[in-house]
């Protein structure tokens, strides 16, 4: 059964950094599209930042520069570097994977919570 699990979520300042760290298991993510997206309060789900199975990435603008994604086919991990975090950052943010031939089979984890507070 494929399984997305997210961790490294929790309060952090203004200005600091959080790594999330999503662990897949049950399916093969070397090609698969693994994605983060989050949810601020009151909002949509939003696409944060994109890892193809080809090595490229693509990353929302409201974050570039300050977020990186990074992906370990090996392990199984898809991590999310999070520096100069702002209020508005605040959000729960899911681990997300596009897998199969034409990516049409979706997978979600259970989501961890950020909060950027003083």
């Amino acid at each position: 059964q494929a399984q997305l699990v997210e961790s490294g979520g929790g309060l952090v300042q203004p200005g600091g950094s959080l790594r999330l760290s999503c662990a897949a298991s049950g399916f093969d993510i070397s090609s698969a599209v693994m994605s983060w997206f989050r949810q601020r309060p009151g909002l949509e789900r939003e696409l944060v930042a994109s890892s193809v199975n080809d090595g490229r990435v693509s990353i929302v603008d409201s974050v570039k520069g300050r977020f990186t994604i990074s992906r370990d086919n090996a392990l199984k991990t898809v991590d999310l570097e999070m520096t100069a975090l702002r209020p508005e950052d605040t959000a729960a943010y899911f681990c997300n994977a596009l897998v199969g031939p034409d990516f049409h089979v979706v997978y979600w984890g259970q989501g961890t919570q950020v909060t950027v507070s003083p």
